[in-house]
């Protein structure tokens, strides 16, 4: 019950911070466009808080249902204008400032994702490649000569440094051509090359939830590359440094925190031997393991912790736009593989798996949250720049017709293309509907 609560408050967060973001994209430019708003509204239905202000006495609603959103400007196909608002109607400004009210909701959602990578990228992120973990035998992993251990360095020539980036770029390959060239680098720093060749199976595995299985590995604890040891601590004193990897303890590999963790934390006081790789050399040092008091029971502890990829201020505004550049660029290619078929349908999630994702996001933290609104903000941003009537791409296309012809198109046309945007958006919902039911269903 405790997990349904917190999706589903978390779902509402989300919508409801990314529709407002959205809809202030176009409330604010109409404004600055000399636009009268009537209402902005998030949510639809009902208003349940209302207030009015401005001399536009403008009302600014909380409305039942926080699925969505909208902003009302003034506008004459709705009916008569006072004289003294003819020239602030909707439909009475160029064509062109009403294309950009219209592109502002959608920019507006880019630019919120790129503030979210933006104060990620300042928090620190671990800077550790994306791993492998255990090898299924027989798997095309595993004929392509991938290794427990292994980090991917590179897919073909994109470069990998978390593992967002290399699944985008796994997806991109698998899908182009039924193979996955990765660059590799052992627990001992050697790089090699290996190719998965997955073939005609490349379709099958863009479903949700397969391309590991499918191709036959799990992902890997990062590898425990340091920052500054603590001062003074077994680390430092017996010469380990920033930027050190530790692949052993004692002889037996270490993959990630979790196993040093595990192979010094019941061993306080005991002298072992640590491997590390350094400048893509494999060294050798010996400590003794300290000890900390952790709630009331004395444990092991040699004073390391991980490298964080820190960035100020600017340096982390072109990270920012990188991110959310890749990650929109993802997406637009996604939806057209989904259209000709190359990659599976049941990628697309509705309002019940995005509220999984949410509250999921949520319980880890806030800065995981943080890069869910950020994703999210994405999609809904492309999303609605697709030319459907009913969306901020289809009315982008309804203003073009009239900037070409001089003319607005009739107003059959019009009706009609708002039915099929109305259907097309029905039948979109009801296949994601579809998707989560049969996702729970198992």
């Amino acid at each position: 019950m405790v997990d349904f609560l917190t999706s589903l408050l978390a779902f509402i967060v989300a919508i409801s911070v990314l529709v407002a973001i959205h809809e202030y994209g176009h409330y604010i430019v109409g404004r600055w466009a000399g636009m009268k708003v009537l209402r902005f509204s998030v949510g639809f239905g009902k208003p349940i808080w209302t207030w009015v202000r401005g001399e536009d006495r403008t009302e600014y609603c909380i409305a039942a249902i926080p699925l969505g959103g909208y902003v009302r400007f003034l506008d004459s196909r709705e009916g008569p204008i006072p004289p003294e608002d003819e020239g602030r109607a909707f439909n009475h400004k160029p064509v062109p400032a009403r294309i950009a009210v219209l592109l502002a909701g959608p920019m507006f959602n880019f630019l919120f994702a790129i503030f979210a990578y933006w104060l990620l990228s300042m928090d620190g992120v671990p800077a550790l490649r994306p791993a492998v973990g255990e090898v299924a035998p027989q798997s095309y992993a595993a004929e392509a000569g991938l290794e427990t251990g292994d980090q991917i360095v590179a897919i073909g020539e994109t470069p990998t440094a978390s593992w967002q980036q290399a699944l985008m770029a796994m997806f991109d390959s698998m899908v182009a051509d039924g193979r996955i060239p990765m660059t590799l680098e052992d627990q001992r720093g050697r790089q090699r090359q290996a190719v998965i060749e997955i073939g005609n199976d490349s379709a099958r595995l863009t479903e949700p939830g397969l391309l590991f299985d499918g191709i036959g590995f799990v992902p890997g604890a990062p590898p425990v590359v340091l920052d500054d040891p603590v001062e003074n601590e077994a680390a430092e004193r017996a010469g380990l440094r920033k930027g050190d990897r530790i692949v052993a303890v004692d002889g037996e590999n270490v993959l990630g925190f979790g196993d040093l963790v595990a192979a010094i934390s019941d061993r306080p006081g005991d002298r072992i031997d640590v491997g590390v790789v350094r400048d893509g050399r494999l060294q050798e040092f010996s400590l003794v393991i300290g000890t900390r008091e952790v709630e009331g029971t004395t444990t092991g502890f040699i004073g390391v912790r991980a490298l964080l990829d820190e960035l100020g201020p600017l340096q982390a505004v072109p990270r920012a736009i990188g991110d959310t550049w890749q990650q929109t660029t993802f997406t637009v290619r996604m939806l057209a593989r989904m259209v000709t078929g190359d990659v599976s349908f049941k990628n697309v999630s509705g309002p019940i798996n995005i509220a999984q994702f949410a509250g999921d996001s949520a319980q880890r933290g806030l800065r995981y949250f943080l890069g869910f609104l950020a994703m999210i903000s994405i999609s809904l941003g492309v999303l609605n720049l697709l030319p459907v009537p009913v969306l901020d791409g289809g009315q982008i296309v309804y203003q073009t017709v009239e900037g070409i012809k001089g003319s607005p198109l009739s107003e059959r046309a019009q009706i009609l293309g708002q039915q099929f945007g109305i259907l097309a958006l029905i039948l979109l919902m009801s296949f994601a509907f579809y998707n989560d039911i049969a996702r729970i269903l198992g």
